[in-house]
C-alpha cells in the first residue's frame, strides 16, 4: 500500500517539553480516510502540524509519497498539493467570505462554486467579513478550502467543531467524496459516528495518540474504545 505521507521517528519539542516521542505514523493514499484520535494534549494536533510543516521536527522525517520533505517549508508543501485546515485562525477575519474563498483557489481562473454547493448557507454570507460569522459558519468557510484546493492530501483539525449535527454529518460525506483523488486526514477527540456508519467501500484507518505516542494503529473496526475528552490537558496538542 502506498503512503501519501508518513512520519518516521518524529520528535517535536515546544521549548523544553517534548510533544511527540519518536512517532511512526503512515497515512495511506487513496479512498480511505485516516483519523488521528486523542484527548487534548495527546499530540494529534502536533502530528498534523508536523505533516503540514508548521512546526519543525527536532528529529525524524516527514515523507511525501516516499520523498523526504522534512526541510520543505509549509508553502512549498502546499504547492506540492497539501492543504492544511487548522482548528484555530483558519480564516482571514478581516476579509469577506468571498475573498476567503477566492484565496483558497489554486489558480485565479478557479471557481468558488464547489464551496457554495457544499455549504449553500455561505452564499448569503459572501459579502460579510469572516470575523463576523458564528463559530459553525467560520468552520464551514475554513473546511471549504478542502473543496476548492484540489489538493492531493487534506489535513483537518476537528473539521466539524461548532457545526450542527446535520451539517457535521454532511461534511464527512463531502470529505469522503473527495476520494480517491484526495487523501483526507482528520484529528478528532472522538471517533465521528458519521465515519463509523459510512457505507462507502474501504476501511477507516485510525491512529490513537496518548501523551505524544501512538498507542493504537489499525482499522476503526478494531478500535474497541474511544478517548474520553479531559478538562485537564496533558500538554501541547
Amino acid at each position: 500500500m502506498t503512503n501519501a505521507m508518513e512520519l518516521r521517528r518524529a520528535r517535536v519539542r515546544y521549548g523544553p517539553l517534548e510533544a511527540l516521542h519518536g512517532v511512526d505514523l503512515p497515512v495511506p493514499a487513496g479512498g480511505s480516510p485516516t483519523v488521528l484520535l486523542g484527548r487534548n494534549g495527546s499530540g494529534r494536533t502536533t502530528v498534523l502540524r508536523a505533516l503540514a510543516g508548521t512546526v519543525p521536527l527536532a528529529s525524524g522525517q516527514v515523507l511525501w509519497y516516499g520523498r523526504d520533505i522534512t526541510r520543505l517549508r509549509p508553502h512549498d508543501r502546499a504547492r506540492h498539493g497539501l492543504c492544511f485546515v487548522p482548528d484555530r485562525h483558519a480564516v482571514y477575519a478581516s476579509l469577506t467570505v468571498a475573498e476567503n474563498l477566492e484565496l483558497a483557489l489554486p489558480s485565479p481562473e478557479g471557481d468558488i462554486a464547489p464551496a457554495l454547493t457544499a455549504y449553500p448557507a455561505l452564499r448569503a454570507l459572501l459579502p460579510h467579513r469572516a470575523g463576523t460569522l458564528s463559530g459553525g459558519e467560520q468552520r464551514m468557510l475554513a473546511v471549504s478550502r478542502a473543496f476548492l484546493s484540489r489538493a492531493r492530501v487534506v489535513l483537518l483539525d476537528e473539521p466539524t467543531q461548532g457545526m450542527s449535527r446535520p451539517v457535521a454529518a454532511r461534511t464527512y460525506e463531502l470529505l469522503a467524496a473527495l476520494a480517491p483523488a484526495t487523501t483526507v486526514v482528520t484529528a478528532e477527540q472522538r471517533m465521528p459516528p458519521a465515519l463509523l456508519s459510512r457505507t462507502t467501500t474501504g476501511p477507516v484507518f485510525v491512529h490513537e495518540l496518548r501523551r505524544g505516542a501512538v498507542v493504537f494503529s489499525g482499522e476503526a473496526s478494531e478500535l474497541h474504545h474511544g478517548p474520553t475528552p479531559s478538562s485537564q490537558p496533558e500538554g501541547p496538542a
